[in-house]
């Protein structure tokens, strides 16, 4: 009987090392972000598009703007989009090997936090209204009352009202207090440079406002960033922005029946 050497039997094949879970960087962050960006629009557009495939007769051009001003489509167009981030968020999220919550930051926080961020961003808001009536503008935007007015003329304010306090909120908090400032927080950017960039791109999302809001959102975006850094918690930053986005409306319809 042969007896068997065991250096003849084949070692294992070595398996590769996985890749360890870890956030994008500052290159796949600002990449990722675009394609997020980029998934937003096309929801969006697909709601226009839709619109005006309802509209009766033949649809003219020259009846597009109308038609996206209006107050319907802006709040149609705002709650599609936020399966289209969620969804282009997720896939970024599980490339990276960091689970979805962990990843955007989506956890809970001491309602101590929560109240101190909630009187900051009172403080803050109350002061820009001080300001603005200083300098004897309106505390609201004429594209808030317009869109407010088409809003309540085609019987859709309750749209309007899950659009701006609850779809907004969470797709923009997801997007640039929990992907973008995430991954921008641990590359050469650290939380300083992530809060500044990302509030930056949160200010330029809002386009239909002019050098005024532009300001004060950016502030409200530095405060919203600081609190994310402070907290860890993403949540603390939806839950704030859909109060300041309710107490605007109520504020917008209130000056808009009580000129």
């Amino acid at each position: 009987m042969s007896v068997l050497d065991p250096t003849d039997n084949p070692a294992p094949p070595t398996l590769p090392a996985k890749r360890p879970p870890r956030a994008w960087k500052f290159i796949g962050t600002s990449l990722w972000g675009l394609l997020i960006f980029a998934a937003m629009f096309l929801g969006q557009l697909t709601v226009v598009i839709w619109l005006a495939l309802r509209q009766p007769g033949p649809f003219e051009l020259s009846a597009l703007p109308q038609l996206i001003g209006g107050g319907v489509a802006i709040s149609a167009s705002v709650v599609a989009g936020l399966p289209a981030v969620l969804l282009a968020i997720w896939v970024a999220t599980r490339m990276s090997g960091v689970p979805f919550a962990d990843y955007l930051g989506l956890r809970r926080t001491a309602w101590k936090n929560a109240a101190i961020g909630l009187v900051a961003l009172i403080v803050l808001v109350t002061g820009w209204d001080l300001v603005s009536r200083a300098l004897g503008r309106e505390v609201t935007s004429s594209f808030m009352v317009e869109v407010l007015k088409s809003a309540q003329a085609d019987n859709a304010l309750w749209l309007l009202v899950v659009a701006f306090c609850i779809a907004a909120p969470v797709s923009e908090e997801f997007l640039a207090r929990g992907f973008l400032y995430r991954g921008w927080s641990e590359s050469f950017l650290r939380p300083a440079g992530a809060i500044v960039l990302s509030s930056l791109v949160w200010t330029a999302m809002h386009l239909q406002y002019d050098w005024f809001f532009f300001a004060e959102i950016m502030s409200i975006g530095l405060l919203f960033g600081y609190l994310r850094y402070r907290t860890g918690s993403t949540w603390l930053t939806v839950a704030l922005h859909a109060l300041n986005n309710l107490a605007a409306t109520i504020q917008t319809m209130w000056l808009a029946t009580h000129p």
